[in-house]
């Protein structure tokens, strides 16, 4: 008796490692950093409006550059100083100044873009994200710590339903498939601990929210 509790205990102990590793891996695999390429791929290849080939290798190259590499390298050297534990800024504290950053950041890529009259809508979008970063750096101060991952997926949700609504493309597909990956990444959020419910919830509302409503602010100024 006490051997079949001992062995039902070890194996409930280690399907809690397992999915204690395939959310960190999800962590990974969907991390923040990765959907400002994704959204600028998705834009360049599938808009209606014309865009050169050199002007899509140049905006691909910015974007990579900008809101990729330089970031890494950023967690990267704060992660050299121990300024930060891991690249999933897990205390409220780690994330103040990167998150600060990464908002300039975003809208410094959007100004940029904008002075690309074919990509006015991209441009929007990294505006929106960084202000849905502001946002999320503000409510630092009051100890609430919205997750980044789930207002990434939320930006490109929103930022799919106004591509929707300009171009009159059906996107449903891709938003209903966001939608059930936001579901997972929440989980492996909440499994890992790193977030509660509510944070998990605010950060969707806030991404897809933010790419609303900054298009329908800029076309009534």
């Amino acid at each position: 008796m006490l051997q079949d509790i001992n062995s039902l205990k070890g194996k409930t102990e280690m399907d809690a490692a397992k999915n204690l590793r395939f959310s960190k891996a999800i962590s990974y695999l969907f991390h923040p950093i990765l959907f400002p390429l994704l959204a600028t791929l998705f834009y360049l290849f599938s808009s209606p409006r014309f865009t050169s080939k050199r002007t899509k290798i140049v905006l691909v190259l910015v974007v990579f550059f900008g809101t990729y590499l330089l970031p890494i390298m950023l967690l990267a050297f704060f992660k050299k100083l121990e300024m930060i534990q891991s690249f999933q800024l897990q205390s409220i504290d780690e994330r103040k100044f990167p998150i600060l950053f990464f908002s300039f950041l975003a809208i410094l890529v959007g100004r940029l873009f904008f002075q690309i009259q074919v990509v006015d809508n991209l441009a929007l979008f990294f505006i929106a994200g960084g202000i849905s970063f502001l946002v999320l750096y503000s409510l630092l101060w009051f100890q609430f710590k919205v997750s980044i991952h789930t207002l990434s997926i939320g930006g490109f949700i929103g930022f799919l339903i106004n591509l929707s609504l300009v171009y009159h493309h059906n996107h449903l597909f891709s938003i209903a498939f966001l939608f059930l990956l936001f579901g997972v990444v929440a989980k492996a959020r909440l499994k890992l601990k790193a977030h509660t419910f509510s944070e998990v919830l605010w950060g969707l509302v806030l991404g897809v929210f933010s790419q609303l409503l900054i298009p329908v602010l800029f076309q009534n100024i």
